[in-house]
């Protein structure tokens, strides 16, 4: 395993590898809070090889068991293995959707000395009676606050229960709110807590800035080229939106002014999802437009840039996307697009971080200067409203003599019509009214379906 790590080309471990490798070789249940880009994956990978090298795997029986929240994740994970474990002779099977169960049944079929799974892949293997976990005896839960945010916790908690209590469970995050706190102790043993770095703080490589937008699409996308333009310094860059419709659309809008983009959300299908990401890792592509599918842990080691087309809604999505740039201690910039109904958002993460972000040419921030609200004019209650005109209601084709009526007898119909319009108003809002008596029965509102044949 050093040999392979030497081959890597890695020579000093990172802090929260010499914080959670010891403790994880000792057996002991770990937490492991840390930013992202910091070295999480091998912190794991690397004692769980060593534990590896003895015994071999039985069939359907995987010895170990790593959950991870997307695809993108655990085909990272599985390729750490493949990287560091080169040497070693060890089964590794991915269990992702997007692949055929034929393919992942005879990888279990052999034995899984490791396995990799997304919580909804695994339990669909169980319930097919492919899959026992009652041989695990390493645990991993990767990324444990985007699981949080994607509702598996449901499916873990079922799935932890599949798993002998005896095992080792290593718990990793790179934020802690409370919810993770109460996760990580109901999961976990007497563990070692390893903080390398307090929860859900910036990289201090990368440079941050805010942008003012329009709150329009187009006039934000306009603004979006602009600063893509203004940079002389970009190599290739992450641009981040809130929906999926919103990268397609803006993908679109980068192709028609001839920037070199791709697009990845999670609506792609896994193969059309794995060749985008590989192509922008080969730089192939200089602009990748994203969800926040490639916001968690995705290894990309040398992005420039990070564009915010939309402020993350989710305070904590923004630690993870600026994240994606600025690691292995290089420097990066991440720039947020701010329209004034973001406002919140922005307080939100400067909360969260800790500290205020600038702003980008300016020494105002607009986002925070909220127009004042002016108070809408009320429409014209129906009661107010001008009944409309004879004239107006007749039909364009009416008979001569029936325009021909006298002016008088068309007044006084239409004072008859507005009068009855009004008494059935009153009528209607007459059970509103809490100054009258309650009603008895349907009061003076008689269906008229029930007057049908009664004698007055």
């Amino acid at each position: 395993m050093l040999s392979a790590v030497e081959d890597a080309g890695y020579t000093i471990p990172t802090p929260i590898q010499v914080s959670a490798i010891p403790p994880a070789l000792a057996r002991r249940d770990l937490l492991g809070i840390a930013q992202t880009g910091t070295g999480k994956t091998a912190s794991f990978v690397l004692p769980m090889l060593t534990r590896l090298e003895k015994g071999r795997a039985r069939q359907r029986m995987p010895r170990t068991l790593i959950l991870e929240p997307t695809r993108e994740l655990a085909a990272q994970v599985e390729e750490n293995f493949v990287k560091y474990g080169k040497y070693h002779k060890l089964n590794i099977a991915l269990l992702i959707g997007g692949v055929s169960f034929e393919e992942q049944d005879r990888k279990l079929e052999r034995g899984a000395d490791v396995l990799i799974a997304t919580p909804g892949r695994l339990l669909d293997h169980f319930e097919r009676g492919k899959l026992l976990l009652t041989g695990v005896d390493i645990f991993v839960i990767d990324e444990a606050d985007r699981m949080l945010d994607m509702g598996f916790i449901p499916d873990i908690e079922r799935i932890a229960k599949l798993i002998p209590f005896t095992r080792q469970t290593l718990f990793f995050s790179a934020t802690m709110p409370p919810d993770i706190q109460t996760l990580a102790d109901r999961f976990l043993q007497n563990p070692e807590e390893v903080k390398v770095a307090p929860p859900s703080t910036t990289v201090k490589t990368v440079t941050q800035r805010l942008v003012t937008a329009g709150g329009k699409d187009f006039e934000k996308r306009a603004a979006l080229r602009d600063l893509i333009r203004e940079q002389t310094d970009l190599k290739n860059a992450i641009i981040f939106c809130n929906r999926k419709r919103d990268v397609s659309d803006l993908f679109r809008s980068l192709e028609r002014h001839e920037f070199d983009a791709g697009a990845l959300h999670g609506d792609m299908d896994q193969r059309s999802r794995m060749a985008m990401l590989q192509n922008f890792r080969d730089g192939n592509l200089q602009f990748l437009v994203a969800s926040d599918v490639a916001a968690r842990g995705l290894d990309i080691p040398d992005v420039s840039h990070i564009f915010n087309f939309d402020v993350p809604i989710h305070a904590e999505d923004y630690v993870h996307r600026i994240g994606r740039t600025g690691r292995a201690g290089r420097s990066g910039a991440a720039f947020t697009l701010v329209a004034k109904r973001d406002a919140k958002f922005v307080d939100a993460i400067e909360k969260l971080i800790g500290q205020t972000i600038e702003w980008h040419n300016t020494d105002v921030s607009p986002a925070k200067t909220r127009e004042p609200e002016t108070e809408k004019p009320r429409s014209r209650s129906r009661r107010a409203a001008k009944p409309a005109s004879t004239e107006e209601r007749k039909p364009r084709n009416a008979p001569a003599e029936a325009q021909e009526k006298p002016a008088a007898a068309a007044r006084k119909k239409s004072n008859a019509a507005t009068n009855d319009n009004e008494n059935r108003r009153g009528r209607r809002h007459s059970d509103a009214d809490d100054n009258k008596p309650t009603p008895i029965g349907f009061g003076d509102d008689i269906p008229a379906f029930m007057m049908i044949g009664s004698k007055h």
